[in-house]
């Protein structure tokens, strides 16, 4: 598997991050009220903190001032500033408890729309992206965005009083000293503007290749017995290595020249200090300023200085969050399925008379699958789809299911095109069992009940008997109330494919689509189900995709598919005697 770790390397440009801004605060639009107060709450936070420089420039007055110390003056201001310190703890204190509480809030909203957003995505979506970048998205992502929500903004808005405040005090104290900071101030802003420009497509790099990586894990992990069978773990090994040099180096990227912001802010911020100082001394050596407004003005200076530089910081996580925040919305800005025509039918009383009527279809553009196939299923009548590997018979399933329209040509359903029929009606009218099981972490009752929720353990049981499953479910421990784990692992292929028989034969429908259903199951046991299948196609249209051309001999229409056309159709006996493609393909399977 070379190269998977240059999977979907690009350079990534700077994306709208007013719009994503926009689009995260939408998200705590329901706490508005609250985040006001909170805000309220944060300003006098900030005006306590703003307070204590002035009253400990006071205790420094009283404490050099006339030649004498004044005790009381001094306790006086003292106590001043560890009340409104205290204060201001306490009020910051509980401003961040809040609002991390409301980012959570907002998070998880954030997680429910993009599972919601995940439901209603066409399948198209699911065979383009991988697993574990869907997931990344899910978890990492979202969890950035909520951790910068319930910090970065109540510290954006602190800093800002902090910096405005301690700049109107700083005026109000020298106008010549407050000169000193004007002078680093604009040169720490216009670096900070130029490092943004470059440190924001790296943080989205970051969060792509951490999606690449997840996504290399989540498929070599259900691939784990392959990997050991073949034993390539090394090679499995090799690979992720260089996803994960990758991922490390976007990460090193990012964080590298973001960490540089910091300390160069520091910086021009100390060189501003440093300013301070001197002009301070030459101004108290003229009398031009007293030791308490030196002293106030210098704690004010740190003040001001101070939010500068955690800004430096603070603005290296909004990126981070931006560029976690546009993979999120990316996700949920996909399009979804196409929505019901406003006069859509809902499908009643389905006789279950399905044509293809023409149908071309290609999963990419210029490479058709089916070439205008043509296919006729009357009510009750089973249809059987042959062929070689990539033939075209599942994408024929997908059509039908409508997980994908045709590119051209139309699909009916009780003379109806399938296009005009409400979309959840017309997939409740099939029931799948598929030769990719699918079974959940619950119990056994519940995953063969799945598709009809309010089933009985009368009908569950019937089902299972019919599926030949109900005798070994009754050896278990705790028979239907066993607890699968997640993907059915503690049971064998064979006994999964039999529960996913048993879930269609309760899920009672009028259609039926059986893609390799006895594929993992023994021949005695293909036996059984296949007599009990016919039982359940029985007055049904059934559409069977088979390789084992004993079990479709009874179908009413059998389509060979060769690359997309189909080359014969006919009763088994009828394509038998034909000697042509069936005839070989039956010829290899019993000779």
């Amino acid at each position: 598997m070379p190269g998977r770790g240059d999977r979907g390397k690009k350079k990534e440009k700077p994306k709208d991050a007013k719009g994503t801004l926009r689009r995260i605060l939408r998200y705590l639009g329901g706490y508005r009220f609250a985040i006001l107060a909170l805000v309220l709450c944060a300003f006098a936070s900030n005006v306590g903190n703003l307070l204590g420089p002035r009253f400990a420039g006071k205790a420094i007055g009283a404490a050099v001032g006339k030649g004498k110390v004044d005790f009381d003056a001094v306790l006086h201001y003292a106590l001043l500033m560890l009340a409104v310190y205290v204060g201001s703890s306490l009020l910051s204190f509980f401003v961040n408890i809040c609002m991390m509480r409301i980012s959570r809030r907002a998070a998880q909203k954030m997680r429910r729309d993009i599972f919601n957003k995940l439901m209603a995505l066409p399948v198209s979506f699911f065979d383009r992206n991988q697993a574990g970048d869907i997931i990344s998205r899910v978890s990492y992502d979202v969890d950035v965005v909520s951790t910068s929500l319930s910090t970065d903004i109540i510290q954006i808005l602190t800093s800002f009083i902090t910096v405005t405040g301690s700049f109107i005090m700083m005026l109000s104290i020298s106008l010549p000293l407050s000169c000193c900071m004007l002078v680093t101030t604009p040169l720490a802003i216009a670096f900070t503007r130029h490092m943004g420009k470059i440190t924001r497509p790296r943080y989205s790099r970051r969060s792509a290749s951490y999606g690449r990586m997840n996504g290399y894990v989540e498929e070599m992990f259900a691939g784990q017995k392959t990997i050991l069978a073949y034993a390539h773990e090394d090679g499995v090994c090799e690979d992720f290595s260089k996803i994960n040099r990758a991922a490390a180096e976007a990460y090193r990227d990012a964080d590298s020249l973001g960490v540089t912001m910091g300390p160069s802010i520091g910086f021009f911020n100390n060189l501003g200090l440093a300013l301070i100082g001197l002009v301070g001394a030459l101004f108290y050596q003229n009398g031009i300023v007293g030791m308490e407004q030196i002293s106030s003005f210098v704690l004010y200076s740190r003040k001001f200085s101070g939010p500068i530089n955690e800004f430096a910081n603070i603005l290296n996580e909004i990126y981070s969050a931006l560029a976690a925040a546009e993979r999120v919305f990316a996700l949920l800005d996909q399009e979804e399925e196409p929505a019901d025509a406003e006069d859509a039918a809902v499908l009643e009383d389905v006789a279950g008379d399905v044509e293809l009527d023409h149908v071309s279809f290609g999963y990419l553009p210029g490479k058709t699958v089916l070439h205008d196939l043509n296919l006729k299923a009357a009510p009750g009548r089973t249809v059987a789809i042959v062929g070689h590997t990539g033939a075209g018979k599942t994408t024929i399933i997908n059509l039908l299911m409508r997980f994908y329209d045709p590119d051209s040509g139309r699909i009916l359903v009780d003379g109806l095109e399938n296009r005009r029929i409400t979309m959840d009606s017309l997939r409740r009218a099939y029931a799948m069992v598929l030769q990719d099981t699918w079974l959940f972490s619950g119990t056994i009752f519940e995953n063969i009940a799945y598709g009809k929720e309010d089933a009985t353990m009368e009908e569950v049981v019937a089902a299972a008997k019919a599926a030949h499953i109900h005798n070994y479910v009754m050896r278990l421990p705790e028979g239907y109330d066993t607890v699968i784990t997640e993907g059915g692992t503690n049971i064998s292929k064979g006994q999964k494919q039999l529960l996913t028989i048993a879930r269609a034969m309760l899920y009672n429908t009028h259609m039926l689509i059986l893609d390799e259903a006895t594929s993992n199951v023994d021949t005695n046991t293909e036996q059984q189900v296949q007599r009990a299948m016919r039982g359940l196609m029985a007055g049904r249209t059934s559409f069977v995709i088979a390789h084992r051309l004993s079990t479709i001999q009874n179908a009413d229409n059998i389509l060979v598919l060769d690359h997309g056309d189909v080359v014969e159709q006919g009763t088994h006996e009828e394509l038998m005697t034909k000697k042509g493609a069936y005839y070989r393909l039956y010829a290899a399977q019993f000779e």
